[in-house]
C-alpha cells in the first residue's frame, strides 16, 4: 500500500506538541509504567467488586493445593476471556493486551481450598529475533524449527499478596515448565514443544526477578536488546493516527493485516513529523525528547527452560532431529515441581511470619493506584 512521506507543516506542528507532551511528562520507565496503567484503571469499569475474587488468607505454602483453569469458549468449563482481562487488569503493574494475533493461551490459577485466584499465565509463540537466544545457539535460530519447538510466556503474575508472601510469582514460571504445561500447549498449538522462554518485565532497573533462583527449571541467559520507543497508550495514539490518515487520503499508516502494527504507525509518524517541521527550534525540541523517550526503556531479563530435555540446542539448529531426555526429566513433573516450590515458600513464609512482615491485604490497581509499579 502507498503511504504519504509528507504531512502539511500544521499537522507536523500539532504532532510534535502531541508526542513533546505525551513524552515530556516521563522521566523514568516507572513513571511511564504508572502513566499508562492509571490511563486504562481509569476506563476499566467493573460490575461486581474485585477484592475478594483474590487469594490473601494465611494458609501456610505447603497445605496449599491448586487448580489450573483454561481460559476461553474453546474449553469445556473454562473462565470467560473478559473476566481474565478484567481481573488481570486490576492486579498487573503492565498494560496487557487483550486481543493478541497468533496462537495463544491462557490460564488462570486457583488456590483449590478457598477458590480465590493466585495469578495469571498466557503462553505465546516465541519472538522473532533475540540476542540472548542468538548467543546461546552460536547463531540466529532456524524460524521454523524454532516456532516448532518454542512457547513464550508473556504473562506470568502473581496476585498480591500471595506473590510477596509466597514467592507466587516462581510458583506461575515453575508451573510453565512443568511437562504439563508442554504436552498441553503441544496438543494446542499443534507443535513439539522443548524450549520456554520468558523476560522479565524490568531489567535494566533491577538486578533481581521473580525467575531467579529457579534452577534446574529455568536459567539466565542474559539482557535483551532495548532499542524501541515506548508506544503511545489508547488514546493518544489514535487521537494522532486519525489525524494522519485524514492526509493519507482516510488510509491507515501500515496494513491493518500488519504485525506489530501500533509500532510501526508510531514509528512512521515520527517520520513524518520529522520530513515535515519547518520551524527548526521546533524539530530539535522534538527529536531531543524522542531520543530521552528512547532512554526510558530498558533491556529485560531472558530466561529459558528446557523441560529437562538434553538437545534442545541441538534439535533447534537441525543438528539432531529426535529430543533426548537428560537427567533432569523426572524434576519437571507437575507433582515434582509443586513439592519444589512449597519447600522453598514455606521457608519465606515461615521467615516472613517470624519478623512480622506477612501481608494479608489485597492490592488492586482499582482500589490503590500507588502500588509499588517495580519490586
Amino acid at each position: 500500500m502507498k503511504v504519504i512521506d509528507r504531512v502539511s507543516s500544521s499537522t507536523a506542528e500539532w504532532a510534535a506538541d502531541e508526542f513533546i507532551n505525551y513524552f515530556g511528562n516521563f522521566t523514568s520507565i516507572e513513571d511511564y509504567l504508572r502513566f499508562v496503567k492509571k490511563e486504562v484503571i481509569s476506563q476499566t469499569s467493573s460490575l461486581f467488586p474485585l477484592h475478594d475474587e483474590f487469594f490473601n488468607e494465611d494458609i501456610h505454602p505447603e497445605d496449599m493445593e491448586f487448580d489450573i483453569r483454561f481460559v476461553g469458549d474453546r474449553f469445556k468449563d473454562s473462565i470467560q476471556q473478559d473476566h481474565y482481562v478484567n481481573l488481570l487488569a486490576a492486579v498487573s503493574s503492565h498494560n496487557n493486551e487483550s486481543n493478541i494475533p497468533g496462537r495463544e493461551l491462557r490460564w488462570m490459577i486457583y488456590e483449590k481450598n478457598t477458590e480465590k485466584v493466585l495469578g495469571f499465565i498466557r503462553f505465546g509463540s516465541p519472538t522473532i529475533n533475540s540476542k540472548p537466544r542468538n548467543l546461546w545457539l552460536g547463531q540466529p535460530a532456524n524460524l521454523s524449527l524454532m516456532n516448532r519447538h518454542t512457547a513464550m510466556g508473556f504473562v506470568i503474575v502473581p496476585s498480591q499478596p500471595f506473590g510477596y508472601n509466597c514467592l507466587g510469582g516462581k510458583l506461575l514460571a515453575l508451573l510453565c515448565c512443568s511437562h504439563f504445561a508442554r504436552e498441553t500447549v503441544s496438543k494446542i498449538f499443534d507443535k513439539e514443544i522443548a524450549l520456554f522462554e520468558t523476560t522479565s518485565l524490568y531489567g535494566s532497573t533491577t538486578s533481581a526477578s521473580q525467575y531467579d533462583g529457579l534452577k534446574p527449571f529455568m536459567r539466565y541467559k542474559g539482557l535483551t536488546e532495548s532499542k524501541f520507543l515506548p508506544l503511545l497508550h489508547d488514546k493518544s495514539f489514535h487521537k494522532l493516527h486519525d489525524k494522519f490518515k485524514e492526509e493519507n487520503n482516510n488510509q491507515p499508516l501500515t496494513d491493518n493485516k500488519a504485525s506489530s502494527k501500533k509500532m510501526k504507525r508510531q514509528t512512521k509518524m515520527i517520520s513524518l513529523i520529522k520530513n515535515s517541521l519547518n520551524d527548526s527550534s521546533k524539530l530539535d525540541k522534538f527529536n531531543s525528547v524522542i531520543n530521552m523517550a528512547f532512554g526510558l526503556t530498558q533491556k529485560k531479563r531472558f530466561y529459558t527452560s528446557d523441560y529437562g530435555y538434553s538437545n534442545v540446542r541441538e534439535v533447534i539448529l537441525g543438528e539432531q532431529d529426535k529430543l533426548v531426555r537428560g537427567q533432569n526429566w523426572d524434576k519437571f513433573y507437575l507433582e515434582n515441581i509443586i513439592s519444589w516450590w512449597k519447600r522453598k515458600a514455606g521457608k519465606r513464609y515461615d521467615k516472613l511470619k517470624r519478623e512480622n512482615r506477612f501481608r494479608d491485604k489485597v492490592e488492586l490497581w482499582t482500589e490503590d493506584q500507588d502500588i509499588q509499579i517495580i519490586r
